[in-house]
């Protein structure tokens, strides 16, 4: 059965002239801004009995009724598809996403997804939107991922990565020789004239991302970097942007760059690496039930620390 909300609540006199969204989120905090936004714009949440729009000023003491229904995602099939749980309640769970695994159904990829294995796995996920997915990972880009199991944690985890108190940091092997972390503040929007993909533009949305090397090789880096915002390609882009891209990236990577010098075995491993050199490694946030902050990390997988081994013996051969 689909979830029913019906909701009737005041607006307060004190939020007088706030936009009709804005009012709406701190009537109702435990859903967040878009949510609302999206059933004002549907008329299933409306005020003094009328359909309103988002930016409407309010005047205070307006009655807003919520009515939705939370449908069930009867259009994706659950698929037996492994998964790596790393944390489980019966609020949140951590997936350790392993390299190939698309996260949503989408053109080209309608079924084999994240959300499919979640369905699978977790059958009361059909009564959340997106099967409690929060956020997500790129296709080759290994590592942690948050999902919500209730529809009230969804809500809290959402509102918490659009706070940015949510921690996330990425393993990620770069071309070219770092000689110190920093950070890279630049806004990321589609490509002017590539429409599949981003790019640091003036017209994007702020994007800032921190970085600190790990170890150094003769001709790449191992870094960790840390998201302060969470746009499409965000730390693809960025290292990119500084010169440095992924290894492997098929996307922003560019011409392929070899060590002089390089053995045979690293020259084949670095033709043949098949994805970006990415790895959500740690994630951080805050209980949505309990207040307690979580923790938790997934090691590096097979191919990184293959790559990483190569580059070691790469760098003490030419020492």
């Amino acid at each position: 059965m689909a979830d029913i909300l019906k909701r009737d609540e005041r607006i307060p006199e004190h939020l007088v002239g706030r936009r009709l969204d804005q009012a709406a989120a701190e009537v109702f905090p435990e859903f967040s801004r878009e949510r609302l936004k999206s059933w004002i714009q549907q008329g299933e949440l409306t005020i003094d009995g009328r359909q309103g729009r988002p930016k409407d000023k309010v005047l205070g003491g307006e009655q807003l009724v919520l009515d939705t229904q939370l449908q069930e995602e009867t259009r994706w099939e659950p698929q037996a598809i492994p998964l790596t749980v790393v944390y489980e309640d019966d609020a949140v769970l951590v997936i350790d996403k392993p390299a190939g695994l698309v996260v949503h159904p989408a053109a080209g990829n309608p079924d084999g997804t994240l959300l499919n294995a979640l369905l699978y796995h977790y059958p009361g996920l059909a009564a959340i939107p997106r099967a409690g997915i929060v956020h997500r990972l790129d296709k080759d880009t290994t590592g942690l991922m948050m999902v919500a199991r209730t529809l009230e944690a969804q809500t809290a985890l959402v509102e918490q990565l659009q706070a940015r108190s949510v921690s996330r940091e990425y393993d990620a092997i770069v071309v070219g020789t770092m000689t110190a972390g920093g950070k890279v503040d630049a806004p990321i929007g589609r490509h002017p004239r590539e429409r599949q993909r981003q790019a640091v533009t003036d017209g994007g949305k702020p994007a800032v991302t921190h970085y600190r090397v790990k170890e150094r090789f003769r001709g790449h880096t191992h870094v960790r970097c840390r998201l302060e915002t969470g746009r499409t390609h965000q730390i693809r882009v960025h290292m990119a942007h500084v010169r440095h891209p992924l290894v492997g990236d098929p996307v922003y990577g560019g011409r392929l760059k070899l060590p002089a010098g390089a053995g045979e075995a690293l020259k084949t491993l670095l033709r043949e690496f098949p994805r970006q050199a990415l790895h959500a490694h740690k994630l951080c946030f805050t209980h949505p039930v309990s207040g307690a902050p979580v923790e938790c990390q997934a090691p590096l997988p097979d191919d990184l620390y293959l790559l990483l081994d190569a580059l070691r013996e790469d760098q003490e051969g030419g020492a």
